[in-house]
């Protein structure tokens, strides 16, 4: 097919939305797939695999384009793709193996990226990007160096607190914690023992009483409230601290 009759297929299957013209479109686009996928070797995952996450990239590619918004499908496409095995190679801990927050950084990262990809048709740029994100400059260029590594890689302890030291914010948001303090927050999270960490989740996140909370996590509501104090006076410390201790006792 030539370009024309591709962007023709294109505009009939956005109308339609006909199986069989997707079937022709994911053919057509599958060396680009390819192409793409072939740039996340070496990274701890066969490249079939890589093509095959990237085809679930390409059909969501398919499914989310809207032409009123300037960007060539093509463009879009490839961004979708890469964005997709990124997001298989991160969540698969073959990469990097990566502190929670620093996981919760980079899907915001990823976000963002796909996002300015869908509405301006390119990668933003390092002060577009900390803009968006409301961090320093200097954090993501940090996020960005670490993302570009190709090897697995295991980070040092001074290696993370340089970093969690350059994520700052640029600008105060109301009703929002600087992203300096919510990694401090999450990362003192992570210092609690398992049952510190449930009873907090169930009764801050999932907004469940003590009663309820005791039901699901199948202890008494006594030993709830005991775990919740406990869970909330070492996390206050740890916040305080600004750099959570290692101790888990």
């Amino acid at each position: 097919m030539t370009e024309e009759e591709v962007e023709a297929l294109l505009r009939e299957y956005l109308r339609s939305r006909d199986p069989m013209i997707q079937a022709r479109l994911s053919a057509w686009f599958g060396p680009m797939v390819h192409r793409i996928a072939s740039q996340f070797r070496g990274r701890g995952e066969p490249l079939e695999d890589l093509v095959q996450v990237g085809h679930v990239g390409l059909l969501q590619a398919l499914n989310r384009y809207d032409p009123r918004k300037g960007v060539p499908f093509r463009t879009y496409a490839a961004a979708v793709v890469a964005g997709e095995i990124r997001h298989h190679l991160r969540d698969h801990g073959r990469l990097i193996r990566l502190p929670r927050w620093l996981g919760k950084v980079l899907r915001e990262m990823d976000r963002a990226v796909d996002a300015f990809w869908a509405t301006q048709g390119r990668a933003p740029s390092v002060e577009e990007l900390a803009r968006t994100l409301n961090v320093a400059p200097e954090g993501v260029e940090r996020i960005l160096r670490l993302r570009a590594m190709r090897t697995p890689l295991v980070l040092e302890p001074e290696e993370i607190r340089r970093l969690r030291a350059s994520l700052r914010h640029q600008r105060y948001e109301s009703f929002q914690l600087p992203i300096e303090d919510r990694i401090t927050v999450l990362a003192a999270l992570e210092r609690l023992r398992e049952v510190e960490r449930k009873v907090i989740y169930a009764l801050f996140y999932l907004d469940l009483t003590e009663t309820e909370a005791a039901r699901w996590l199948r202890m008494s509501q006594r030993q709830i409230s005991r775990v919740l104090h406990r869970a909330l006076d070492r996390l206050s410390a740890l916040v305080r601290a600004g750099m959570p201790s290692e101790d888990k006792s």
